[in-house]
């Protein structure tokens, strides 16, 4: 069964870590979103290998069965925010890239929304407990962000940071 305090890894590394090419995408992707380390990305590549082997174990299927258990993944994913619309086929969830996935993490979003200046400060803004989803405190960078949770980013209320913004607010 396993120790309840230690919980199982929710990644598998890469087959071959030390090739070039690997080493380099991963550097690379990792710079580019801010990540602590590499097990955050192997983290988001374990998710979308697991989405991408339901896929392929639905086109094995025969259509009738396909059909009917293809739409609560496509829906599942559209929610997730990982799929554009909800009328996506599994060649679209097949054509997920790990950057989709790092994309939809609570530090990326933070970033694009223009909380924070930088990667790094939407990371740190985060840990520090400055960050509220549906006026929850998350201190998860990793936090996958859903659709419907997109536009309820903000501040938390007994942040400083939300003060100021909006003391900012009301002096303009």
């Amino acid at each position: 069964m396993g120790d309840p305090k230690k919980p199982r890894k929710k990644w598998q590394g890469p087959s071959h870590p030390w090739r070039k090419e690997t080493l380099l995408e991963e550097m690379q992707l990792v710079g580019e979103y801010g990540l602590r380390n590499k097990r955050e990305l192997w983290i988001a590549k374990s998710l979308l290998r697991e989405i991408r082997a339901k896929a392929r174990k639905l086109l094995a299927l025969p259509a009738e069965e396909r059909i009917k258990l293809e739409k609560p993944l496509v829906s599942r994913l559209y929610k997730m925010g990982l799929l554009p619309s909800e009328d996506a086929s599994l060649d679209d969830v097949l054509s997920l890239t790990v950057r989709d996935v790092l994309e939809r993490r609570l530090q990326t979003i933070v970033y694009r929304k223009g909380l924070a200046t930088t990667i790094r400060h939407a990371r740190q803004l985060i840990t520090h407990g400055h960050i509220a989803v549906n006026s929850r405190r998350v201190r998860s960078p990793g936090y996958l962000v859903s659709r419907d949770e997109e536009n309820f980013i903000s501040y938390y209320e007994g942040s400083p940071l939300a003060k100021m913004a909006q003391g900012g607010a009301q002096n303009v």
